[in-house]
Order: structure tokens, then C-alpha cells, then sequence
């Protein structure tokens, strides 16, 4: 879906509660990458692998300057001989840390080995977002749920392409942010260069 495509669909949402909580949700997996400088974990379950949005997040991260948006896919069948990109397999979520971010993607609720290595993603500190149906055991670990039941106005997919595209839109050039640095940096070396002397005794 293109970003002409995301502007009508947005029209037509206008006074739903779709957009502010996409949103919302997007604010908050783009304060949680931005933060800690990346560390984005994307996971779906066994029969759900999240592709669209892994792209749509690399789309985004690359259109805003916002690099710490690309996401990390894990995937259940994934092989050493896969490419780099596609060989990170579910044992990555279990030595996930404080400073990363999880997402998982679950149009039902997960089964109880993809739980497990959510739960020890959450216990070795990482921030846990799920979009999924609303309820179970996945929403009870997660910070930051944005539920999308069965029979809701939307689909799941729709909803991503709404999350990937706030979450581009929202964020802070790299631009700006890199030039404010240097700016701040040149402050710093100009007062120290006009400072007086240190006094000698």
C-alpha cells in the first residue's frame, strides 16, 4: 500500500478510533527503537511471518531517516544457509535484552513455544509491543497492545500498513538531530576556547 493509498484510507477513518490508536501505538514503538538507538525485533507465529510490515518498516526507516526503525525479522523456519537477513531464528527472542524492542504480530493468540521466548525477551528487559487480537496471555506480557479482534472494520494487514506509515511520518529527521549535535558540540569547544584560565596557586 502506497502512501497515496494510506491518505484515502486515513480520510475514510476520520472519526473512527483506528487513527489515534495507530497512532498511538506507532508512537510508542518509534519512542522505544528511537531511545535506545535501534534493536527492533519483529516476530509473527508459525503460520503468520509479518513480511509486509518488515518491509514497510525498512520503507519507513529509509524515507524518514529514522535507520533505527529497520527491523530484524525472526522467523520460525529460518536456516543457516538462508541469507543473513532471513537466518534469524526464534532463539535470537530469548537473548533479547534491555534496550531492544519485540513486536510481535499474532492474528490469534500464539502458541506456547513462541510465549516462552516472548516471556524471556520481556524478562531480559526488552519492551514488549504485540498487535494481535486483545486478549490472552501474549497481552498480559506486553507494554503496548493494539488490538485488532476478528470481525473488527479492519484487517490486520491494514492495520500495519497504518502503524509503519505513522510510525515514518512521526519520527525526527536524522538530518536535524545530527546538525543539533554538532551544533552542540561546537557550543561546548567555543566556551571552552573563551573560558578564562584555570587560576594557579
Amino acid at each position: 500500500m502506497d502512501a497515496v493509498r494510506v491518505a484515502l484510507l486515513r480520510e475514510v477513518l476520520a472519526g473512527t478510533e483506528w487513527l489515534g490508536a495507530t497512532r498511538r501505538f506507532a508512537g510508542v514503538l518509534r519512542g522505544s527503537v528511537v531511545s535506545h538507538g535501534g534493536g527492533l525485533l519483529l516476530v509473527g507465529t508459525e503460520e503468520y511471518e509479518p513480511w509486509h510490515l518488515a518491509a514497510h518498516l525498512v520503507d519507513e526507516a529509509a524515507w524518514s531517516g529514522t535507520p533505527e526503525l529497520a527491523p530484524t525479522l525472526v522467523r520460525h523456519d529460518a536456516r543457516p544457509s538462508d541469507p543473513a537477513h532471513l537466518a534469524v531464528g526464534p532463539g535470537r527472542l530469548a537473548a533479547a535484552r534491555r534496550g531492544e524492542t519485540l513486536l510481535v504480530v499474532a492474528p490469534r493468540g500464539p502458541g506456547a513455544p513462541l510465549l516462552e521466548r516472548v516471556y524471556d525477551a520481556r524478562r531480559g528487559g526488552a519492551t514488549v509491543l504485540a498487535l494481535g487480537p486483545g486478549e490472552g496471555e501474549l497481552t498480559a506480557m506486553a507494554h503496548e497492545t493494539l488490538a485488532v479482534p476478528d470481525g473488527s472494520e479492519l484487517d490486520l494487514d491494514t492495520v500495519q500498513h497504518l502503524v509503519s506509515a505513522a510510525a515514518g511520518e512521526n519520527a525526527v529527521p536524522s538530518a536535524p538531530r545530527v546538525r543539533r549535535r554538532f551544533r552542540d558540540g561546537l557550543s561546548r569547544l567555543a566556551e571552552s576556547l573563551t573560558a578564562p584560565p584555570p587560576a594557579r596557586w
